[in-house]
């Protein structure tokens, strides 16, 4: 019985730890509706597999996203191509853009960027 409990203690706490430090999650819209309603520091990235732009701000987001102060933010990863309701709602109109949420209401956007110091500053707009 304790082998039992031990394991699934265990198995809780691996399962806390990923989530924990999961902050770059694919874009889903009752999760970021949620997180939203709870005021909770959120952004969300377009992202298109074709777009070099993106291809080189996402291993930046993914650093940043595990730096202690920007570790509470959740980077949602929206398909600029299928997400087109998305896209709509939040009048995005180009890929690698940014739109950042702080207590449910946008904070800050970006279009393009792809320099480390000001994509951090970018997010900070979601925790500060």
């Amino acid at each position: 019985m304790k082998s039992l409990i031990a394991a699934t203690f265990s198995l809780m706490l691996v399962c806390f730890a990923t989530l924990a430090s999961a902050a770059e999650v694919p874009f889903d819209q009752a999760q970021f509706d949620s997180m939203r309603a709870a005021g909770r520091p959120v952004a969300v990235v377009f992202h298109a597999d074709w777009c070099p732009t993106c291809r080189a701000q996402a291993p930046l987001l993914k650093d940043l996203a595990q730096t202690p102060d920007l570790k509470p933010v959740t980077l949602f990863v929206a398909n600029f191509d299928t997400e087109k309701a998305l896209k709509k709602a939040l009048g995005v109109t180009k890929q690698s853009t940014i739109v950042v949420f702080k207590n449910g209401k946008e904070s800050a956007r970006s279009t393009g960027d792809t320099q480390q110091e000001s994509l951090a500053a970018l997010l900070r707009h979601a925790v500060t």
